[in-house]
């Protein structure tokens, strides 16, 4: 008999990315192997009634929708409007309301907090004595690396600290957090760092399974070993936590007139300009501004390294296309990137100073120029990576840790 299992996952939407599109693409795999009881918000019931009866395993997907106000649904899609957070702990007690009816209804497993993956709110599932309780991918991240906010104003420095400081308090006191760990038979961890956190603050062991995943690509893999030129590229928003001001000292510090680097992103990209002008490295950036997915997804294939210098994310889906274009990776060995690029497919440097930072991209920038069959034996590897990081491959992952749910409970 298939396991059935109680989903609570506040966003969730196809065709979308973010924290809508990482618990869809979630349900849609999950949905392969088991049969699924899903609570949502409703701001995406068109969206998702329109694709569920397309879908083979559509049959398994049972949508209840639980709306909130077009007011509230602004404040969450404005990140850092803590006024959502009240909004969304009562949405959290009357979806925790309907999980008790469909569960008198239906017959449920286990229950289920997807989404959203931050440790602060996690909901009311684990209330349900019954049934057992998965909470996760969990993001619970201590800290953003206080030493990269050189160059910000007050504002954002005081900001970040004042978050630091309440994310520990929150993690070492909050007490809906630690009842919600003491009941879960898992907590899955979204990246290194919220393993370490759960070890740190609640000696519990939280197996790591990345929220984000891919799908296979089996693109041409082009044979660039002979281009004279080195094609980097970055995509992101053009905020402190992406630190593009990295990748542009990085080129200045190479010194290549060969090298280029490819800007993606949307923001005020006047400061930035202005550092490539005084390193004069001005004619070496090329920005592309804010484009649609398929020409990003064009310049990955023409690129030769998809260099990442985000000090700040979840698991960034954009890492994973690169990989998905057989674009090997250079970023930092922190978040959902440095978990989810090896060996096989990039090269990654410890977060430090900033200072520190731009020397050891250089390093490895300078080291894949004058090495471009490793780049292309980086390359042909992605193919071998994307299986693994496939949302098939985590939906198998997450299937297992149900089953161990069932039998420890049993």
């Amino acid at each position: 008999m298939k396991l059935s299992i109680l989903i609570n996952a506040y966003a969730c939407s196809p065709n979308m990315g973010s924290e809508p599109g990482m618990a869809w693409n979630w349900c849609v795999n999950l949905a392969k192997y088991c049969e699924l009881h899903i609570i949502t918000e409703g701001e995406f019931k068109n969206n998702i009634e329109t694709v569920l009866p397309t879908l083979p395993q559509g049959k398994n997907m049972h949508f209840y929708y639980n709306p909130v106000s077009d007011e509230i649904r602004t404040m969450c899609w404005n990140q850092g409007d803590w006024r959502f957070y009240k909004y969304y702990k009562e949405w959290q007690w009357k979806t925790y309301e309907m999980a008790k009816e469909i569960i008198a209804k239906q017959h449920i497993d286990i229950v289920h907090q997807l989404n959203m993956i931050g440790f602060r709110e996690p909901g009311y599932l684990w209330k349900i004595e019954e049934k057992p309780f998965v909470w996760g991918p969990v993001d619970a991240k201590e800290n953003f690396p206080t030493a990269y906010l050189q160059g910000t104003n007050l504002k954002t420095k005081f900001f970040i600290n004042l978050k630091n400081f309440l994310t520990r308090i929150q993690l070492k006191y909050d007490k809906r957090v630690y009842q919600a760990v003491q009941k879960a038979t898992v907590i899955v961890s979204a990246s290194s760092e919220s393993k370490k956190s759960f070890k740190k603050f609640f000696n519990i062991e939280a197996p790591l399974l990345n929220e984000t995943g891919c799908y296979p690509q089996n693109k041409t893999i082009f044979d660039k070993k002979n281009k004279e030129e080195l094609d980097l590229l970055w995509v992101g928003k053009l905020d402190f936590r992406k630190q593009l001001s990295l990748a542009i000292q990085t080129i200045a510090q190479l010194n290549n007139k060969n090298i280029r680097l490819h800007i993606v992103g949307s923001g005020d990209n006047k400061s930035y300009k202005e550092l490539a002008v005084s390193l004069h490295v001005a004619e070496q950036c090329i920005w592309h501004g804010t484009i649609s997915h398929t020409k990003v997804q064009e310049i990955m294939q023409q690129s030769d390294i998809f260099f990442f210098t985000s000090v700040a994310e979840g698991t960034p889906h954009v890492v994973l296309e690169a990989i998905g274009n057989n674009l090997p990776v250079v970023c930092f060995d922190t978040c959902g990137q440095g978990d989810s690029v090896n060996e096989q497919v990039g090269m990654k440097i410890p977060l430090n100073t900033p200072q520190q930072s731009v020397k050891d991209f250089t390093e490895k920038i300078d080291y894949l120029y004058h090495h471009r069959d490793i780049l292309q034996q980086l390359s042909k590897q992605c193919s071998q990576r994307q299986e693994k990081l496939s949302w098939d491959n985590k939906a198998k992952q997450m299937m297992i840790l149900y089953n161990k749910v069932l039998n420890d409970n049993q």
